[in-house]
C-alpha cells in the first residue's frame, strides 16, 4: 500500500500564509501525496507550482459551515475549476439537514455536482453534528447526486473524524464511492485504522509525520 497516495495533505488555516502554502506545496511534491487541500484564494498558486507534478489541487466549497445558497456553492466551484482546481470538496447545507429539508441538502450537492466535470467532488457531512440517521441520509443523498466521495469533517467543528463513523459511511455507499476521513489521523496506525475501516483517503495536516512513523498533536 501507498499510503502517501492515499493522503490529501492539508492546509486550511484562515491565517495560513503564502509563505505556509509554499511549503506545503514543496511537502507535496515530496512525497507524492494524492493531493494537496487548500482554500480557493490559493487554488491558483497551488496549480501553477504543481504544474509538472501528479500532485492533484483539491479546494473546499462552502467551507467550513455549509450554510451558503446552492447557487454560491455552484459558482464557487465552477471559479475553483477555472483556477486550476482538481478535487472539490464541498460541505453540505448541515442546518437544512437538521431540519428535515431534505431536498434542499440534494439540491446544495447536486449544484456543485453538475458544475464538476470530471472534476472528483467530496461531500463533507460533518458527523461531529449528526445522528448516525443522518449521517446515513447524507450518505445516500450524496450518491444520489452522483458525488464521487463522501468525507466526514471539516477538521473545524466539534469534532473529527472516527473509525465508527467512516465504517457508517463505507456501510451506506458501498464500494461505488469513495470514503474520506478528516480531522483524526495524527499517526501512521491512526491512518491505518481509518483505511481498515473503509477510508480510501485521509485527510490531514500531519502527513509527513505520519509516513515518518512520528505522532503530532493538532486540530486537523
Amino acid at each position: 500500500m501507498n499510503l502517501n497516495k492515499l493522503i490529501d495533505h492539508t492546509l486550511l488555516k484562515p491565517d495560513a500564509t503564502k509563505e505556509q502554502i509554499g511549503h506545503l506545496l514543496l511537502e507535496a511534491r515530496k512525497y507524492d501525496f494524492a493531493s494537496v487541500c487548500v482554500n480557493p484564494t490559493w487554488v491558483a498558486y497551488a496549480a501553477q507550482k504543481l504544474k509538472q507534478s501528479d500532485v492533484k489541487v483539491c479546494t473546499v466549497i462552502g467551507f467550513p459551515l455549509g450554510a451558503n445558497t446552492p447557487e454560491v456553492k455552484a459558482y464557487e466551484t465552477q471559479n475553483a475549476i477555472e483556477n486550476g482546481a482538481d478535487e472539490i470538496d464541498m460541505v453540505i447545507n448541515i442546518g437544512a439537514l437538521k431540519s428535515g429539508e431534505v431536498e434542499i441538502v440534494e439540491q446544495d450537492i447536486q449544484a456543485v455536482v453538475n458544475v464538476s466535470g470530471d472534476k472528483l467532488v467530496k461531500v463533507i457531512i460533518e458527523t461531529c453534528l449528526l445522528t448516525n440517521d443522518e449521517k446515513v441520509l447524507v450518505c445516500q443523498l450524496a450518491k444520489k447526486a452522483g458525488a464521487d466521495f463522501v468525507k466526514t469533517s471539516t477538521g473545524f467543528s466539534t469534532g473529527g473524524a472516527t473509525v465508527v463513523d467512516v465504517s457508517l459511511m463505507r456501510q451506506t455507499v458501498g464500494t461505488e464511492m469513495g470514503v474520506k476521513a478528516s480531522g483524526g489521523a495524527r499517526s501512521y496506525k491512526d491512518a491505518l485504522e481509518f483505511i481498515n475501516a473503509g477510508a480510501n483517503r485521509i485527510g490531514t495536516s500531519s502527513g509527513v509525520a505520519i509516513l515518518k512513523g512520528e505522532e503530532v498533536s493538532g486540530d486537523y
